[in-house]
């Protein structure tokens, strides 16, 4: 495992080009990413997470213009993108067909978020398409927040750790966004900061 500093972005980018997992902080928890669109790395990160493949993971976007690329956005999703997006936030959206068929769900669904962390987002922009972000742990287990965590869990399982610490230790809020709005986890954005949003006129 290459441990990366955050200067070394381009490093990192070519990892993840090359279909390599890697670990680095947010402004939420630490995350694990892997390109979107590579099913080998797609099912080394559910090994990895041990998560059941039937879940989903989040699609991260570099900047708000490529979820239009993604997912369907109605007059609903666009007031929440723009008064919470990037930010410790994930939409839940009708994906577009565009997408390989792990990325969405049986519903299907895409829950898209861009991060506040500027760091993060310029990888992105270096990778040059999405990521596919969970938290850095095994499923079920809490989020870790630290790199000597990741490093002391998943030093022989990832290909490289960008170091840092995130910081928040509390996860992303998540909406899903339909006919209705459902609240699937509410996190640092609150139920009535989106009710107080969607109620302005």
């Amino acid at each position: 495992m290459k441990i990366l500093k955050q200067n070394q972005l381009n490093e990192a980018a070519k990892t993840l080009k090359e279909g390599g997992l890697i670990a680095f902080p947010t402004e939420t928890v630490y995350g694990f990413g892997v390109i979107y669109d590579n099913k080998e790395s797609y099912d080394r990160l559910i090994k990895v997470k041990r998560r059941p493949p039937e879940k989903p993971f989040t699609l991260m976007c570099a900047d708000l213009e490529d979820i239009n690329e993604y997912a369907e956005i109605n007059d609903v999703a666009e007031k929440l993108i723009k008064a919470f997006m990037p930010g410790q936030f994930t939409i839940i959206l009708k994906a577009k067909k565009s997408l390989p068929s792990w990325a969405i769900s049986k519903e299907g669904n895409v829950g898209i978020r861009i991060s506040s962390d500027e760091m993060v987002r310029e990888l992105i922009r270096k990778v040059e398409k999405p990521l596919l972000v969970p938290s850095a742990n095994r499923s079920g287990e809490s989020p870790l927040n630290h790199d000597y965590e990741v490093k002391e869990k998943f030093e022989n399982e990832i290909d490289a750790l960008i170091e840092g610490s995130s910081t928040s230790t509390v996860p992303s809020t998540i909406v899903l966004v339909d006919k209705n709005i459902t609240i699937i986890r509410e996190g640092l954005i609150t139920k009535k900061d989106i009710l107080k949003v969607l109620e302005d006129k």
